[in-house]
């Protein structure tokens, strides 16, 4: 029976049970065994390690449990700080822009992502194997409430939500992805995520009220599901919740 010491780092604590948190965790077994399979069998998702060190060496996914082994797993972003991170990342960055896709308990957090100005796919009918296969198709980064879901081989760029509470979300995922350098309000429908152009106001006179025609001129329309967008009382409020998150992130 082989044996190994694992010390879970910081905030991929909170994946495991309370009686193995912030504390080295013994684990026997008889197996040839990948790390990543015997990390992820503590409850930790793969996409959410920056960085596994063996026996003060840096390895990868596929790195085979020997007898002995003393395994420290770090979270993001100790790649960038620790003196024992590799030049190649054990998951690569993202590259460009960020996009989304969600799974079904998120989708007032994806109206939110969409009002930022980032491609966001939601629907509440996604089934588990289409998230993980859009995901790594498109190279979306999957956000979920669902653990298992992101421990799928599938699944490259992914984050399980922490807070339950919707403002407090966007927060979450704006400081995590570093989302409020790249604002672009109002690019994407809210609804359907598709794209909003600018349009005359009488090209879309008859699907507005007279009201609205009256102290409106300026509009924009879903060239998806042709949802109609102005600046009314719904775009204050949407401008005040952007200022909270970008000045809840400045001074965190």
């Amino acid at each position: 029976m082989a044996t190994a010491t694992f010390t879970i780092v910081d905030d991929l604590n909170f994946f495991l049970p309370r009686q193995h948190k912030n504390k080295p965790i013994t684990h026997s077994w008889d197996w040839k065994a990948s790390i990543k399979d015997m990390i992820e069998s503590f409850g930790v998702p793969h996409p959410e390690i920056d960085l596994i060190v063996v026996n003060g060496k840096s390895v990868d996914f596929e790195y085979i449990m020997q007898d002995g082994d003393e395994v420290y797993v770090y979270p993001v972003p100790y790649f960038l700080t620790h003196p024992l991170a590799n030049k190649k990342r054990i998951i690569p960055e993202f590259e460009g822009r960020a996009r989304f896709i969600l799974d079904t308990h998120l989708g007032r957090l994806a109206s939110y992502l969409r009002m930022m100005g980032f491609d966001t796919l939601y629907r509440n009918d996604y089934p588990d194997d289409e998230l993980a296969e859009v995901s790594n198709a498109e190279q979306r980064i999957l956000l979920t409430r669902d653990i298992g879901l992101l421990k799928r081989s599938l699944v490259l760029h992914g984050y399980y939500v922490r807070n339950t509470n919707p403002r407090k979300r966007l927060h979450e995922i704006s400081k995590r992805y570093h989302l409020i350098d790249h604002i672009e309000p109002f690019k994407f429908c809210m609804k359907c995520n598709g794209q909003l152009n600018r349009v005359d106001k009488a090209d879309v006179a008859d699907q507005i009220s007279p009201k609205t025609a009256e102290f409106y001129t300026e509009f924009h329309q879903c060239d998806a599901c042709k949802q109609i967008y102005w600046k009314g009382s719904h775009y204050v409020k949407m401008e005040k919740l952007l200022d909270e998150v970008i000045n809840s992130e400045a001074f965190d």
